[in-house]
């Protein structure tokens, strides 16, 4: 059985949605999962007066059956009704995923980010708020109305690693996913370093970075024994948000790894770190 076997992908019916169907289908062709769509109807969209003038009840039975026949036809290409299941739920649409997700024991979602509003921008995203509580990894991308996804062949993927307490368990992911998936994994780590206000001599700052750099090697490569991984390790010194991207561009990836908080808190499962690479990765981004 695939670490990666169900995939759930919620839809709106819009542009993003659609385009990110090419990518749920490479994901379920390379893990050899079942795919569930998963629409979510929102009550709310009526208006008060119809709501009104008609019982609530019948509302959102008209509504629930509306919204499963534009689900029946929708991206029946792709994602055809034969091989894939068809879910509606009805009310808020990040809590009805979240009992989706549950309902299927997904093991995957993917959706879009909608041009990138997180946190920062806009609390209310439905992206953010799965994010935030979803059980499972989640894979979204920014990029899915503009670039492709790569050959089913093309297997590059990248992990980033923060040296912390949970670095253990999402190189441990990340390497058993590379292996079902006979992929290719290298690893990525940021060293922050600061910028004084005044200038030091350049000598000194060349030994704190050699200092940082050799730690960071040092404590990946243990990592990685004690994982059982081999994989290539890129260390970049700087901003730790811009030495990931920049890192990251240099390589020919189709996919980034990184790691969320596998325990829900009140702030979510998510840092601002995450949310931001998350927004501006120039590749799609499977959060652990």
């Amino acid at each position: 059985m695939s670490l990666l076997d169900r995939i759930l992908f919620p839809v709106d019916f819009s542009p993003s949605s659609s385009a990110m169907a090419a990518y749920v289908k490479r994901a379920a062709a390379i893990f050899h999962a079942h795919v569930t769509l998963v629409h979510v109807a929102e009550l709310n969209l009526y208006t008060g007066m119809e709501l009104g003038l008609r019982a609530i009840e019948d509302v959102a039975k008209d509504q629930l059956q509306a919204a499963r026949e534009r689900l029946g036809a929708y991206l029946t290409a792709d994602l055809p009704l034969a091989t894939t299941t068809r879910l509606v739920y009805l009310g808020d649409p990040a809590t009805q995923i979240a009992q989706a997700a549950r309902d299927i024991r997904a093991s995957l979602i993917i959706m879009p980010t909608h041009a990138g509003i997180f946190r920062q921008t806009l609390l209310g995203s439905t992206t953010a708020k799965v994010l935030d509580s979803a059980a499972c990894p989640v894979l979204t991308s920014r990029h899915a109305e503009t670039i492709a996804p790569r050959p089913i062949e093309h297997r590059e993927w990248l992990c980033a690693l923060g040296l912390t307490a949970d670095s253990e368990r999402v190189l441990r992911f990340a390497a058993q996913v590379s292996t079902e998936a006979r992929g290719h994994i290298s690893l990525i780590h940021a060293v922050q370093v600061n910028q004084q206000d005044l200038p030091i001599e350049l000598d000194l700052q060349g030994t704190i970075e050699s200092i940082a750099r050799n730690r960071a090697t040092r404590e990946l490569d243990e990592l990685k024994q004690k994982v059982g991984v081999e994989a290539p390790v890129t260390i970049s010194l700087g901003n730790v948000k811009q030495a990931l991207l920049d890192a990251a561009s240099n390589f020919d990836a189709d996919l980034l790894m990184i790691g969320r908080s596998p325990h829900s808190t009140p702030l979510g499962r998510l840092r601002d770190l995450t949310y931001a690479v998350i927004r501006d990765s120039p590749f799609p981004v499977l959060s652990i």
